[in-house]
């Protein structure tokens, strides 16, 4: 599903060089469940955005269903990060003014699929959300929110779910219906990676990969 192969980046501020990963090689198999676990700085957001293509390597080669991302241009990149790759946020990143089913006919308008309103109502009904697809996020709760942000990243049907510090603004009762969600995705064949940096929702995926210092300083399974 994934290979990373001596996955460097530096980013250059001026003089100064900071090195934000240094040689990472992972391999994360179809239909696993992976934590990037790590304090703030060790580098697992800079890993993220590398893995959903919103960023690029400086050194290193990265491998996506057999596809080499490095001979990718931009707009092949965008194609293949639309039709492959589900993004949740812990911030949720939806419209204010518009409802939890139009929010997650977004990708579809982006990438030009069809039935659109259709699909969108039947990624909604993955997360349970069908009687609140016309609420606006104002009108939604924390969790509800973050539902509507699952559903958007189903709506095109990926194989991979990227999830940076998806619980990060809910508390305990809401993140546990959240990290559910996820597992049974995990169980339906999506791969999920999701970032954090709480250990008791790391422990509920099937491995942990700590990062330290942009390297990795860790990769267990969990037992």
């Amino acid at each position: 599903m994934i290979e990373l192969e001596n996955i460097t980046k530096i980013y250059r501020m001026g003089k100064m060089r900071v090195n934000a990963l240094m040689g990472i090689t992972i391999n994360i198999q179809p239909g696993e469940m992976v934590a990037l676990i790590g304090a703030s700085g060790s580098g697992k957001s800079t890993l993220m955005n590398i893995l959903g293509f919103l960023d690029k390597p400086t050194v290193g080669k990265y491998t996506l269903e057999g596809v080499d991302a490095s001979r990718l241009n931009d707009n092949k990149l965008a194609v293949l990060r639309n039709k492959k790759i589900g993004f949740v946020f812990q911030s949720f990143n939806l419209l204010p003014r518009t409802s939890a089913v139009s929010n997650v006919e977004l990708p579809l308008i982006y990438g030009g699929g069809r039935q659109r309103r259709q699909r969108a109502l039947a990624a909604l009904e993955r997360v349970g959300l069908t009687e609140r697809s016309n609420h606006k996020p104002t009108e939604l709760s924390g969790g509800e929110q973050q539902r509507v942000a699952i559903a958007r990243a189903l709506v095109n049907n990926p194989t991979l779910i990227l999830a940076d510090e998806p619980t990060g603004n809910l508390d305990s009762a809401t993140t546990a219906e959240i990290i559910a969600i996820f597992g049974q995705l995990n169980r339906e064949g999506i791969t999920v990676v999701l970032v954090t940096h709480e250990i008791d929702i790391a422990n509920q995926t099937q491995r942990i990969i700590r990062l330290l210092d942009g390297k990795i300083a860790s990769d267990e399974k969990v037992t």
